[in-house]
């Protein structure tokens, strides 16, 4: 059963702030329902909605689907793979982020062939709030 408690974020939280000052963002760290870590990132020198609406295009070109616009805020998927973004440094910041996040004791033995779900806990990764968007401060928020 997905676990996790207070002690358990403040022992992984400083490698995700650290992640978080690397790359020059600001968020919160909280646990949600006592089974999932949550970081919000709040402002920070990538852009994120910019990649995500990006991916939504290539995605909807792609498939012939109408492209719905990210504006605000959304949820990151922590599941996706480093390479599938195309700025590099936003994708090796969801990389380390993850990783910080799950720390040395994250594990997952689901198997959802038999709908057996059994994780440490789930992690939730938002850009930003439905009522506090987040604020690139990055070279193109001027333009």
């Amino acid at each position: 059963m997905a676990y996790v408690s207070k002690e358990t974020k403040a022992a992984l939280a400083p490698a995700i702030r650290a992640v978080l000052k690397k790359y020059g963002v600001k968020g919160t760290i909280a646990v949600r329902n006592h089974s999932a870590l949550v970081v919000t990132i709040r402002e920070g020198a990538l852009d994120f909605i910019g990649e995500a609406n990006q991916f939504n295009r290539e995605y909807a070109e792609r498939t012939g689907q109408r492209f719905y616009p990210v504006t605000d805020y959304y949820q990151a998927n922590p599941y996706k793979g480093e390479d599938a973004y195309s700025d590099p440094t936003v994708g090796a910041f969801f990389k380390e982020l993850t990783a910080a996040m799950r720390g040395d004791i994250w594990y997952d033995n689901s198997d959802i062939m038999t709908d057996y779900f059994d994780t440490a806990y789930y992690l939730y990764i938002n850009i930003g709030r439905w009522d506090k968007p987040y604020a690139y401060t990055g070279v193109m928020a001027a333009a």
